[in-house]
């Protein structure tokens, strides 16, 4: 939570006056209360590390208290000549501190402290009010804390709710109450006579406040009722002179007072020519050092770009660490050699220079974010990098996440405060300008320094594992593409989304019509009790499944329910409509930017086999088994009007893949023959001449084909092409007879990991699968399938990420236009210009069938069109 102190300045210039002996330079110039003040305030500064500050000082004109009261403050003495001669060399004072101050004509120091004190209790802030005026301690809240000075110049005591109840017995607020009834003799409030201190808080602990002490004086009896009786009307003025004001005409941007760095040179200017010597050392600039994990930590208020290229050019290898804070990059620090940094104030572009430095390496944690908000701010980075938490997931792909202060626990043993232990989570969580600047510098801090450890070990676990390559050559260049293709974003066609929502809720409406007409009333279709009264009670269906609340309508019990009644299928096709709408079309309008584009996030770190995945929207998800679902693609259409979308994709890429892994002679002869290998598999299976193969046995086989690489069961196989389990454990029987090799394959790849607890991909991408041993038959089953299958879909998804690196650089070499913007699975999909067509298919066709050398070939097919649905 940020801190604002607030200071009245003029209560705490009287207290340096009078607390210290009359000092004078050697010129006469009296300096006693300037001597004071400015100990006081470097005290505070040091000790309360404030965020914001202000200091508050009485104007000499006339309040509305005196305009009210005349009498009010007239005891009071003339300020001493000596103070006087002081006034103006204490603002200069304060002025190098780079503090601002106030003071309003018709307002005292305390109704600005009032003021300001709410609107930043308001913004979520601590406050602290320091001053000599216990008036200030109506304003005690859980949110603001008051500092008054005792003897001297440094004793203070600081009061928060519960230590005003503790000493006067009565809340804050009821401050107001105690001045109205016993005064105030330093500002000539009258209160009532002959009521003192304890009379008064005896009186307010019975009654509560003034007004309600008048209404229930029948209560009282004697002399106390008969004089407060006689000054009712002393009583509520006092109460209201006494009242700090919190709303009074002054406009507050608190920007302006944020704790800057001091104006070395003014105070030194001053200090000397006040003589204040002993204060010359405290205000030098030192640099704000810390020690931590042996570097040298230095926290700069701003960015001093000249000098921070300097220092990082001697040493070139650096770590960074920025603070990401709602899309922006709000803080950052840097480590180099055994020094680190930490900037609080700079604008993005001064990044520019640092990171377009090609000579400087960098290491960090996530930094493809961090590259996508410099890309939008025009900065592309031309240093090398590499990315500690691509690394940990490397060594372990099946974690939740990769959040650094969990890597460096892992790995390092190391505790760092985590982002929720900082920000908070939920309700508590807080905004930025809510957390003291040492905590967040702190959390940066903490977290940069270790950077440099974290790479060299888990450098040498990737070593140790073969898995430099798949780091260094696949992984990392992986970086530059995912963030290009998201600051590129793909463009969408309102109109026929517009068209499209029109024709899915026409649609909706028929089906909802169907199915009130069945049911003979209207219901809410989407309530899973509604749904089921109807299927099991009023339609009589049978109960496939039960919940804890009633009959289970899932997707799946449906499926199994279509052949009972037609009405099932029309609630499926609306189910998958209305989520089509929701999450397609209507869920595309508001991520769209001012250009017509989605800028999908593309992630490479969540998937356990490798692949890439994409949220805020996912492209990758967009049906493609419903008319309405492929319709949806005509929207995605070339930034440019005359562009083209060029769609590549590898053909049965999975398939190739286990020919080359299991190196069985009948898959791989298919393949070098450019057999239709579903035909071939179907006339393996069925033992029929491939001319005698129907559309129903090819069918039939590409579901085993495809079946065989996630390691179907025979139960599977009879789901999916609704056979018996019999004919299904022939199916598969039969392909294993004539694929030899794909069963041996199998068999090891199972073995594999049950003696070593993972497998790998072509390019030694690991895979855990720690429950393949497990005692459970279910979990075991489910170990084995994964066992088979990773290995063949993690090999698929590093060829596509190396053929991107590789198409990337291409079109970079080249210069062209045109932009990868979209990978789906075994798809690449490029938003090319009309007159980079015929290069962008040979590099696109090229790249991807010959990135990397396998048993059998790698075949690309390529669509162009107007739009990516007649791109495919």
């Amino acid at each position: 939570m940020s801190k604002f102190l607030v200071i009245d300045g003029s209560s705490l210039m009287y207290r340096a006056y009078y607390a210290l002996p009359m000092l004078t330079t050697s010129e006469g110039l009296h300096t006693n209360a300037l001597y004071g003040f400015t100990m006081m305030l470097i005290k505070l500064i040091e000790e309360e590390k404030p965020d914001y500050i202000a200091i508050a000082f009485d104007k000499k004109a006339p309040t509305f208290r005196h305009k009210e009261y005349q009498d009010y403050k007239a005891t009071r003495q003339a300020m001493p000549e000596e103070l006087a001669e002081q006034v103006d060399l204490l603002k200069e004072i304060i002025d190098g501190f780079n503090i601002k101050t106030l003071e309003l004509e018709g307002y005292e120091a305390d109704d600005i402290i009032g003021t300001i004190s709410k609107l930043a209790e308001e913004k979520g802030m601590e406050v602290l009010v320091v001053t000599g005026d216990r008036d200030a301690l109506q304003l005690v809240s859980d949110k603001v804390k008051v500092k008054i000075s005792k003897k001297g110049i440094t004793q203070m005591e600081e009061f928060d709710e519960k230590a005003v109840l503790e000493r006067y017995e009565i809340t804050p607020y009821q401050f107001i109450d105690l001045k109205g009834l016993m005064g105030d003799k330093s500002d000539n409030i009258p209160g009532i006579p002959n009521i003192g201190e304890k009379t008064a808080i005896k009186l307010l602990k019975e009654f509560g406040s003034v007004e309600n002490l008048l209404q229930n004086l029948s209560q009282l009896k004697g002399k106390i009722k008969e004089n407060i009786e006689n000054n009712k009307e002393l009583a509520v003025m006092s109460k209201r002179l006494s009242t700090i004001k919190r709303d009074i005409p002054i406009e507050i941007d608190f920007e302006e007072y944020r704790v800057k760095d001091f104006n070395e040179e003014k105070l030194l200017e001053i200090f000397n020519k006040l003589e204040f010597f002993s204060l010359i050392d405290s205000i030098k600039k030192k640099d704000n050092v810390e020690i931590v994990n042996n570097h040298k930590v230095q926290k700069w208020p701003k960015i001093d770009i000249r000098k921070l290229i300097t220092l990082l050019q001697d040493s070139r290898n650096i770590a960074f660490y920025p603070l990401i804070y709602e899309g922006e990059i709000k803080k950052i620090a840097f480590s180099f050699g055994s020094n680190t940094v930490y900037i609080d104030i700079f604008q993005i572009e001064d990044l520019k220079e640092i990171f377009e430095k090609e000579e400087f390496e960098f290491t960090t944690h996530e930094i493809k974010d961090f590259l996508v908000k410099l890309s939008y701010k025009g900065i592309e980075c031309k240093s090398k990098y590499i990315d500690t938490a691509i690394m940990a997931y490397l060594l372990n792909p099946s974690e939740s996440n990769y959040d650094l202060d969990r890597v460096l626990k892992k790995y390092l043993k190391v505790d760092v405060p985590s982002y929720e232990e900082v920000f908070g989570k939920g309700r508590d969580k807080k905004k930025l300008e809510e957390i003291r600047e040492d905590v967040l510098a702190d959390y940066i801090c903490s977290r940069c320094v270790h950077l440099f450890d974290l790479r060299e070990k888990l450098m040498n676990f990737i070593e140790e594992m073969d898995m430099k390559k798949l780091l260094l050559e696949i992984e990392m260049p992986l970086v530059e593409v995912l963030k290009s293709m998201e600051v590129s974003g793909f463009t969408l066609d309102k109109e026929v989304l517009k068209e499209l929502s029109q024709k899915i809720d026409d649609r909706i409406a028929e089906i909802l019509d169907k199915i009130y007409k069945e049911a003979g009333y209207q219901f809410n279709v989407n309530s899973p009790k509604q749904l089921s009264e109807f299927l099991f009670e009023k339609l009589n269906l049978p109960v496939i499944k039960k919940t804890k609340t009633g009959y289970s309508t899932d997707s799946e019990v449906l499926e199994q329910l279509v052949p009972y009644n037609d009405v099932v299928s029309d609630i499926i096709e609306y189910r998958q409509l209305t989520k089509l709408k929701s999450t397609y079309i209507d869920g595309f309008l508001p991520l769209m930017d001012e250009n017509n584009r989605v800028h999908s996030n593309f992630k490479q770190m969540v998937t356990a086999t490798g692949r890439i995945s994409s949220t805020e929207p996912n492209l990758q998800n967009i049906p493609i088994r419903e008319e309405f679902g492929r319709q949806i693609r005509r929207a995605f259409i070339p930034r440019t009007k005359d562009g083209y979308i060029v769609s590549a994709d590898y053909s049965q890429i999975e398939l190739r893949v286990l020919a080359h892994v299991s190196g069985d002679e009948k898959l791989i002869e298919s393949f070098m023959n450019n057999e239709d290998i579903h035909l071939r598999t179907a006339a393996e299976v069925f033992k029929v001449p491939m001319e005698k193969v129907t559309p129903e046995m090819r069918r039939a086989a590409k579901a085993v084909n495809f079946g065989i690489i996630y390691g179907i069961s025979d139960y599977g196989l009879s789901r999916d092409l609704k056979i018996s389990r019999k004919e299904a454990k022939e199916y598969i029987n039969n392909y294993f007879e004539r694929y030899k090799g794909v069963k041996e394959y199998i068999e090891k790849i199972v073995r594999f990991a049950k003696e070593n607890g993972y497998v790998t991909t072509i390019m030694n991408r690991r895979r855990y699968i720690p429950e393949i041993n497990s005692r459970n038959f279910t979990q075991r089953s489910q170990a084995e399938r994964l066992a088979m299958n990773a290995p063949i879909q993690g090999s698929a998804a590093d060829i596509i990420k190396m053929a991107m690196v590789k198409v990337y650089e291409d079109f970079k070499k080249l210069q062209l236009k045109s932009q990868l913007i979209l990978q789906v699975h075994d798809e690449l999909v490029v938003d090319t210009y009309k007159d980079e067509v015929d290069i962008v298919k040979k590099i696109l066709k090229e790249n991807m069938e010959n990135v990397i050398k396998l048993k059998v070939p790698l075949v690309v097919e390529i669509g162009i069109g107007p739009n990516w649905f007649l791109a495919k």
